[in-house]
């Protein structure tokens, strides 16, 4: 399978002449051609849930406009484009775009995907906003009108899990943990607290983010909360 062919390669490339970043892209491919496809399951509040599928694809290097350097292109059917750069502090996110937009909108400062070393213990800060927690009466419902930018702290947790999805086992894998708090007002007796939001993300070398949970709970009336998993269900 391919996915057992893959380290090998990463293996291969590493003997002859290896650009700046290139371990750093085995666990984050970055070349033309790659493509995933995951199930992502949401569910919100008690009872509710729904699943769709999500297919991101690599299509290569260009010349970002914004500073006129290459950077790695990768592109979702949601609509959105994502460029980034891999060297040796790890791997990074310069600019991103959706269709809505004309032109690619710079990450100011480059936004971390992966902190190298990759070793149990690094940390990285990005910003994230809520993706689950809504209003129950309130309008707009989405917090993320709101609160669009909250700083996330990540940390690898873990260098060598396994990690099963409907597209296979896959080992040594990241494990890599975000947890942040968005303040907001929950109701007339509490007031304002913290609500958590956490995010666990799995990393495997030679194949890039295998799964993703997302936890954004609620214990208030006034507010709906919610998980999100995105599994790989198929890749090349």
């Amino acid at each position: 399978m391919r996915r057992c062919s893959l380290p090998l390669l990463f293996v291969a490339l590493a003997g002859c002449g290896r650009s700046p970043g290139a371990d750093n892209e085995a666990w984050f491919p970055l070349q033309a051609g790659h493509r995933w496809t995951y199930v992502v399951t949401t569910r919100s509040g008690p009872d509710a849930s729904e699943r769709e599928s999500l297919t991101l694809r690599t299509l290569g290097r260009e010349t970002l406009v914004l500073d006129d350097k290459t950077a790695w292109v990768r592109r979702s059917d949601s609509g959105i484009s994502y460029w980034l750069r891999a060297d040796d502090t790890g791997i990074v996110r310069v600019a991103s775009k959706s269709d809505m937009q004309a032109d690619p909108v710079a990450d100011s400062p480059g936004r971390f995907v992966l902190k190298a070393p990759f070793a149990v213990g690094t940390q990285w800060q990005a910003s994230t906003t809520t993706y689950l927690l809504m209003r129950t009466h309130e309008y707009p419902r989405e917090l993320k009108h709101s609160h669009p930018n909250i700083p996330m702290t990540y940390q690898i947790e873990a260098v060598a899990d396994e990690v099963r999805t409907p597209a296979g086992s896959f080992s040594p894998c990241l494990r890599v943990r975000g947890s942040a708090t968005v303040r907001v007002f929950v109701d007339p007796i509490s007031g304002f607290k913290d609500q958590p939001l956490t995010s666990v993300e799995w990393y495997c070398r030679g194949v890039g983010l295998v799964k993703m949970e997302r936890s954004e709970p609620s214990t208030s009336p006034m507010l709906v909360g919610g998980t999100r998993t995105l599994e790989l269900e198929a890749w090349q």
